[in-house]
């Protein structure tokens, strides 16, 4: 038997996009890394510069924000001089940070600049523009599978499904014993605070009313139309609302496969969160898997967050969907490489029968079929 004393041993967990973090520090480009806060972003960053002369400076703190914003050249050259790295977390809270590392890259000092992010790259401030081909960017999640399992050992990893399907991944969610109180803090303004302070959102309690309409309709498709009569406002602030929540990496939308053909929906996404513990917090339902009426959705949920974070982490080009027609015939997730696809079929019960639907193959004829549940989720994210 495991015992829990194993769970919860643990040193730094590696992280899959580590060794391109390497690759990149060329001190030719700025390297970004974004993701949603508490992921591990600060944490891989100073495993990175180990042993180098690093200066450390940070969006959150207002001094450094007064200092950075607007600043001259000379100023610049002269703070940078005595490091050969440069690290400026929470970038985006900084304005025109974009245009400072971009002269300082100009600059040629043969120096590396790395910047962390707790949202995209756009979401209060022009980063990715100046930095247009002077920057290689990364994505970081909450823990993947594929990062607990190395870590821990496959039979630990396995043992614990039931856990991530309820608390999520999030590295001090994983490691520690009170997930509760970790979840409720993040799932409060802290993980949107992007969102608030960047992007001037005037309702921040519709903001909390929102992510609770799309954490009860987790794995169903979603009208904004609906949301907007339920929330009371128009559709497009639900949609601008829904942007944002992507920008900082809440959750992700998968868009209905289509053609021209009229019997299938085009218009209506699913959306999910990256993360199966902050819906959970979101909704307050913490209870075992047994006492739940959401276990498939959770599954689903689980399994379809894991594949988008495999798929960044492997530089996956093609596009992701689901697919249902107006007979209701549904795929629950499909990965398209050109003309090639691959449809999912997802159930956590393995002894339910699935049966992939004419409609879809005889018509798309995907290259591969697979029926994903809970004894061999595993084997699809390898």
């Amino acid at each position: 038997m495991i015992t829990s004393t194993i769970y919860y041993v643990c040193s730094m967990i590696a992280r899959t996009i580590t060794q391109n973090l390497h690759a990149d520090c060329d001190n030719k480009k700025a390297v970004v890394v974004v993701g949603p806060r508490q992921v591990g972003k600060t944490t891989l960053i100073q495993k990175l510069v180990e042993g180098k002369t690093t200066l450390f400076l940070n969006g959150d703190d207002p001094q450094t924000r007064l200092q950075l914003a607007n600043a001259n050249l000379q100023f610049l050259l002269q703070l940078v001089m005595d490091y050969d790295t440069i690290v400026v977390d929470e970038a985006q809270r900084i304005a025109n940070i974009g245009l400072t590392i971009k002269l300082l890259v100009d600059a040629k000092l043969n120096k590396q600049f790395i910047l962390s992010g707790s949202s995209s790259l756009d979401l209060g401030n022009k980063i990715n523009e100046p930095l247009t081909g002077r920057k290689w960017e990364h994505q970081l999640f909450p823990l993947s599978w594929n990062e607990i399992k190395s870590h821990y050992t496959f039979a630990v990893a396995f043992a614990r499904l039931e856990e991530f399907l309820i608390y999520g991944m999030y590295p001090e969610v994983v490691t520690h014993t009170n997930k509760q109180k970790i979840l409720l803090q993040l799932s409060g303004s802290y993980l949107y605070q992007d969102i608030l302070e960047l992007a001037n959102i005037k309702k921040p309690d519709l903001l909390m009313k929102l992510l609770h309409a799309l954490a009860m309709q987790l794995g169903s498709e979603v009208s904004y139309n609906e949301l907007s009569k339920i929330l009371g406002v128009d559709r497009m602030t639900v949609i601008n609302y829904i942007d944002l929540l992507e920008k900082v990496y809440v959750v992700f939308r998968l868009h209905p496969f289509s053609s021209n053909q009229r019997n299938e929906i085009t218009a209506k996404p699913k959306i999910y969160f990256y993360d199966n513990g902050i819906r959970n917090a979101i909704v307050g339902q913490f209870s075992p898997l047994q006492s739940r009426l959401d276990v498939g959705a959770l599954f689903e949920n689980f399994f379809i967050s894991e594949k988008m974070k495999q798929l960044n982490y492997q530089g996956f080009y093609g596009k992701t969907h689901y697919w249902r027609n107006s007979q209701q015939a549904e795929i629950d997730f499909i990965e398209r490489i050109e003309d090639e696809i691959s449809a999912y079929e997802i159930k956590y019960n393995p002894n339910k029968k699935v049966k992939f639907t004419k409609s879809f193959t005889e018509k798309y004829h995907p290259k591969h079929t697979f029926v994903v549940h809970k004894d061999n989720f595993w084997s699809y994210l390898q």
